[in-house]
């Protein structure tokens, strides 16, 4: 039984040891970072092809390489402050999220960091701002607090169902 339970301990041990890689970058005045998994590739800001009755954070549809990827924008989406055009050096992030590739717009990007486990908390119960569905927790760095956002929910159940049905017939 003594080894079960030091097995357990060291297995405890090795979680909190571990650590997650995440893509940081800058919205507004905020640092925000996602797992590095879910980021395919970063690429300037394009021209973006609006498309008709799109909800107001759906900027629109690029094409990347004869994809259609849809192009979300997150300040739009968690009714951040814009930037001053000087302020602004926006780029796009391709990410994966579920099956479909999307482009996340971004002011800026920021650097790839690893962060232990146990450097990460879940996010306050009653976080202001973007509202705690979208964030996965909260990451110190040094002296900086880097919010991880939980692309999966981004959209609500019903959103990314029409998103998708819309992707599927932009792509007919």
């Amino acid at each position: 039984m003594a080894v079960f339970e030091n097995n357990a301990n060291e297995s405890e041990e090795l979680l909190d040891n571990e650590s997650i890689s995440l893509v940081t970058f800058r919205l507004g005045t905020g640092e925000y970072a996602i797992d590095i998994m879910q980021a395919k590739e970063i690429i300037k800001i394009e021209k973006i092809t609006l498309i008709p009755n799109a909800p107001d954070f759906v900027e629109g549809v690029i094409n990347l390489r004869g994809n259609i990827i849809p192009v979300i924008d997150l300040k739009k989406r968690f009714k951040l402050e814009e930037l001053t055009d000087q302020e602004k050096n926006t780029g796009i992030i391709i990410v994966k999220i579920d099956t479909i590739d999307m482009g996340i717009i971004i002011d800026s990007i920021s650097k790839v960091v690893s962060i232990p486990n146990s450097n990460i908390q879940p996010p306050p119960p009653m976080f202001s701002g973007i509202g705690q569905r979208y964030i996965k927790g909260i990451g110190k760095l040094g002296d900086k607090l880097l919010v991880i956002l939980d692309l999966g929910k981004l959209f609500t159940e019903e959103e990314g169902e029409k998103n998708k049905l819309d992707v599927l017939d932009s792509n007919s």
